[in-house]
This record gives structure tokens, sequence and C-alpha cells, in this order.
């Protein structure tokens, strides 16, 4: 009788397992969100420092260089003007030469997927396990990078974007030798400013991706 009125016992190992199951669970989905936030944030506040269109297309401020000095000095400071201008060009470059070949595109996105899945956002445990053999995350960096170089330089996905690329920065080096940039207002950005915005999400993407392969 008196073993029957005692009072219940309470699980006691339910906090425990809860927070074993917390610590255990997989973090890619949280890293691979901080990943892509910080990547629009950076591209957002980069795009806002970037100089108007019809500065950059202006007819009235084009004129030919009288000499090869004056074509670098318009080239620096126009660099300096239309920074985040020109990167979106040559992105847009990038963009439409990947478009005019889908097979080079499929490769490159292909390529970024398997850098996503297998190394950047996959968690640490379980280890990666490929036809019954374990990958320590130090191999699959290795195998990844091996991928990579054979990808761009064996393939014509290489010579693809190295010809976009020199297509890309003859327009902008072109551009810059015949704009003025007498009109421009150099004063109000600093060196480095634009950019600092639109690649200071590689060092958060490491960090986030830090944890995520247990390095």
């Amino acid at each position: 009788m008196a073993s029957s009125a005692s009072p219940p016992l309470l699980p006691l190992s339910t906090g425990q397992s809860a927070a074993g199951a917390d610590a255990t669970a997989p973090i890619s989905t949280p890293a691979s969100r901080r990943f892509l936030s910080r990547l629009s944030d950076s591209i957002r506040r980069s795009l806002a420092n970037r100089r108007p269109w019809s500065e950059l297309i202006d007819r009235s401020a084009f004129s030919r260089p009288d000499s090869l000095a004056e074509a670098a000095s318009r080239v620096r400071k126009n660099l300096a003007y239309f920074r985040v201008n020109y990167l979106a060009l040559l992105a847009a470059v990038l963009a439409l030469s990947l478009l005019s070949h889908p097979f080079s595109l499929f490769v490159l996105l292909s390529l970024l997927a398997a850098w996503c899945f297998l190394y950047l956002f996959r968690p640490a445990d379980p280890p990666l396990v490929i036809l019954g053999r374990t990958f320590s995350d130090r191999e699959t960096l290795g195998a990844l990078v091996l991928l990579t170089i054979l990808v761009v330089f064996l393939t014509s996905v290489g010579s693809l974007l190295i010809s976009a690329l020199m297509v890309g920065v003859a327009i902008v080096a072109i551009h810059g030798a015949f704009r003025v940039p007498e009109d421009l207002f150099l004063d109000d950005q600093e060196p480095g400013a634009a950019t600092s915005g639109f690649l200071s999400f590689l060092g958060g993407a490491a960090a986030s991706a830090g944890p995520a392969v247990g390095i």
C-alpha cells in the first residue's frame, strides 16, 4: 500500500536528451541562411553606392585623351568614382557570356552546388560517405579544389570566363580613358569604400562555414 501511494517519478533525463538533440541538430540550414542574408545585404549596400548611369553614359563628357599619361589618369579617377558601376558591368558581361553558353553555365552551377552541399553548408556529423568510403573535411576540400581546377582549366569554362573578363576589362578601360572626369566629385568616396560592402560577405561566409564543417 505504501508503495502504491508514493508519488510518480519525474523523467529527469528529458532536459538532457533535448539538449543533446539540439547539440547534434544539423546547422547547415542556419549557415546557408546567414550566408545568403549576408550576401544580399552586401549587394544591397554596394548597389546603393553606385553612381547614376546617366553620368556613366553622358555623351557630352567624352573626348579623346591627348596622351597615354592622361588616359591612365582618367582611368584611375573613373575607377575611383564608377567602381560599383564597373563591377556591375563586368558581372553583366559574365552573365551574358554564360547565358549564351548553357553547357558552361550548367557546369559552373553544378560545381557551385558541389561546394555548397559537400563542404560549405554540410554539417560535421555525420561524415561524408561516398560508395562506402568515409571522407574527412580535408580530403573533401582537396577533392573539390582538384575538381575546380580540372573544370576551369581543362574545359571550355575557363576560356569562356577569361574571354568574358577580358571583354569586360577592355570596355571599362576604354570608357575610363575617354570619359573626362573633371565634372566628377571624387572627394566624397574613400578608396575601397564601395567594394568593402560588396566583398565583406566573404569573411562572413567563411565564419559561417567554419562551424558547419567542423574546422
